[in-house]
């Protein structure tokens, strides 16, 4: 290893060397690093030294070793990615083992092939992981494991996407436990010990977090173990630039898309030679993909759009032609947030709030992919109070205030979905899964009433629900909880995972060919030619057959933008309150060294004459009367969904003391209550 390390001329950083010697030792922790440090590394290389280690004379031809590394990662954009750099390494090193991916996209040859011998790695989403457990057998897959990797951690935590990946975890600990995984089909079947050299290691992979010992402790749960963390002192440049709008008197206060500013988005195109335009949503990116086509017609061909909703094909071209650095920018989403590895990139350009500064950081971190290079990263507003935005983030980026990720507990919904993915393959014991499900860190407080509760909504329907046959899902055969019936079988592995989205429909054309995905509710509104975008293209539509939309090719100059449900990011604490003490910051002398807080002072004059700029420890409440009734205006810049809650508390409180109706609105500045009757302000 260290032959070819100076071969590649890498000098391998401390912390990827604390991590090889430790999980060379069969230890489990995680690895902190920031963004381009070679994370990936680090939990790679180990295992590859590790089977050296107890390889020495043979691990060059030792081949059909089973699964020793099941790296677990959020998107698919990173399989490949992650995929092609091991490969590469493995390749040079001159060793035998073979690479596999399993996600949505993994073509049904391929993972006929995996089940009939196992890659040595296997790079897979929580989701697939869990259809892999709803197989029959399923432990035999798993029985030479060694080492799970969970890549992007940081991004896992805090959503049920985690809660997944906990569960699964406790089981493939459960199967090394009971017998190393040797022909075993349930874990109780077996009772032998556990051995140091047959133990499995769980390695966490994370970037900046601000709450790293509860997202080890919540990794750790299941092994019963501390796990060690492992920080990368290693410091991340980032620079910071404003996208300024020329007079800021006329840029508009609240909503669009930014795209008056597109035009300076070109010259920033043009000195750099590839730029990653990150849009928060995927008909905002759509929106913007046109506008710079439109000026700047010579983009044609150099310009690309990549989000969720495209055709994979599309999706992985767009991400080779990333890595070849033919392309000068890419209009993304979120699909491009994460652990990808473009060296050609060397700009990001952000449209709009990020929401949050652990996602700026990692957007940012697109650029500059490398240890030692620079990351730049422009904001580019889509309204004044965004200009705020821009001096927040910078001042939190230099306090390192991060969010935290607050892990999900007892979550049964998903506890009920895992239930059913054991009941679907090999059955379980009630007893005995209990147990092992309260390992995890989610489900450490599961009480006996609880799970009863769950077996019997499992088996019966619950109370409510005993008299429907269709929520009758598991048969018990001999103590052993079990789904037989195939339609309940195949019905539950197609909707495997916690991901809410409306029913989608694939988009094609007459002639052939898959462009993407679109969603029914959108497509339910538009007539017989009607023109809309998608992958950047002007599409006409002409019907629905087999829950497919047939489309055909437009040159029209209009047309509709399609949108998406959960599209919309609430702004982070962490963001709002340095939000709120920017705010502050107007009313002092400091302004002056924010060139964003100074360009606003015109507005910040114009709201202090008409209202007031809140200071830090104020709640500014504004209200009015118009045309459309009795508003009540209060800004806690604290987030849509805080704020949601807040409306609706504080409007049934004033339903308490007077017979009121309101209507609700919110952003993440603030919200508002609007009655046609006064409001009581005492």
């Amino acid at each position: 290893m260290n032959g070819w390390l100076a071969e590649k001329k890498i000098t391998p950083f401390p912390f990827q060397q604390q991590a090889w010697e430790n999980i060379a030792k069969g230890k489990s922790g995680i690895v902190n690093a920031p963004t381009g440090s070679g994370k990936t590394y680090s939990v790679f290389l180990g295992a590859l030294i590790q089977f050296i280690n107890e390889h020495p004379k043979n691990y060059l031809t030792k081949k059909n070793n089973g699964l020793q590394l099941l790296w677990i990662t959020p998107l698919r954009a990173l399989a490949k990615d992650i995929g092609r750099a091991m490969e590469e390494a493995i390749s040079q090193l001159g060793m035998q083992w073979q690479v596999g991916m399993r996600n949505g996209d993994t073509a049904p040859n391929e993972r006929a092939r995996q089940k009939r011998n196992m890659p040595e790695i296997l790079i897979i989403t929580p989701e697939s992981l869990h259809l892999l457990l709803a197989q029959k057998n399923h432990a035999d897959n798993f029985k030479k494991l060694r080492i799970i990797a969970v890549d992007e951690w940081h991004e896992l935590l805090g959503s049920k996407r985690a809660v997944q990946v906990e569960l699964a975890i406790t089981r493939l600990v459960a199967i090394k436990k009971a017998g190393k995984g040797e022909g075993v089909t349930h874990p109780s079947m077996v009772n032998s010990q556990w051995s140091m050299v047959n133990s499995l290691c769980v390695w966490g992979i994370s970037a900046t977090i601000g709450n790293l010992e509860e997202a080890r402790q919540v990794l750790m749960a299941p092994l019963r173990q501390e796990g060690i963390i492992i920080r990368a002192n290693i410091y991340k440049k980032i620079a910071i630039h404003p996208v300024m709008p020329e007079e800021i008197e006329k840029y508009p206060w609240a909503g669009h898309l930014g795209l008056k500013l597109a035009d300076k988005v070109l010259p920033i195109l043009e000195k750099n030679q590839t730029t990653l335009i990150f849009i928060n949503t995927r008909g905002m990116s759509e929106r913007w993909y046109q506008q710079l086509l439109l000026l700047e017609p010579e983009l044609s061909g150099a310009i690309a759009l990549h989000h969720g909703s495209i055709e994979q094909e599309l999706r992985q071209w767009v991400e080779d032609a990333l890595h070849t650095g033919v392309l000068t920018a890419v209009v993304c989403t979120s699909s491009l947030d994460l652990g990808v590895d473009f060296r050609p990139v060397e700009t990001v350009i952000q449209v709009g709030s990020p929401k949050g500064v652990a996602r700026f950081l990692q957007r940012a971190g697109r650029s500059g992919h490398r240890p030692d290079a620079e990351s730049v990263i422009y904001f580019l507003p889509t309204h004044s109070l965004e200009l705020i935005e821009v001096a927040a983030l910078r001042e939190a980026v230099e306090e390192s205030f991060i969010e935290s990720r607050v892990p999900f507990t007892l979550c049964f919904d998903v506890l009920l979905q895992y239930m059913s993915t054991l009941a679907v393959g090999d059955g379980f014991i009630p007893d005995e899964l209990f147990e092992e499900v309260k390992t995890s860190f989610c489900f450490a407080e599961l009480t006996r009433e609880e799970w009863n509760q769950l077996l019997q909504f499992l088996t019966q329907g619950g109370v409510a629900l005993a008299q429907y046959d269709d929520y009758k899902k598991i048969d018990i055969i001999d103590g052993l909880y079990k789904i037989t019936s195939r339609r309940m079988a195949m019905r539950h592995r197609m909707h495997i995972g916690t991901i809410v989205s409306s029913p989608m429909l694939k988009v094609k054309f007459l002639s052939g060919g898959y462009i993407g995905h679109i969603e029914e509710y959108f497509i339910s509104r538009l007539n017989p030619g009607d023109v809309f975008t998608l992958a950047g293209r002007n599409l006409e539509f002409v019907g629905i057959k087999d829950m497919t939309a047939l489309v055909k090719k437009s040159n029209a100059t209009k047309s509709i933008v399609p949108s998406w449900d959960g599209g919309r990011m609430p702004l982070s604490a962490n963001l709002g309150f340095m939000l709120r003490k920017k705010l502050s910051d107007a009313h002092s002398a400091t302004a002056k060294k924010d060139p964003e807080l100074h360009a606003l002072k015109p507005l910040f004059a114009l709201q202090e004459k008409l209202s007031h700029v809140p200071k830090e420890n104020e709640l500014l409440i504004e209200h009015i009367e118009t045309k459309d009734g009795f508003h009540l205006f209060v800004y806690p810049f604290e987030g849509r969904l805080v704020h949601e809650a807040m409306a609706a508390l504080l409007a049934y409180r004033i339903s308490r003391i007077i017979p009121i109706s309101f209507s609700l609105a919110m952003n993440d500045y603030g919200f508002e209550l609007l009655s046609d009757q006064p409001i009581p302000l005492d």
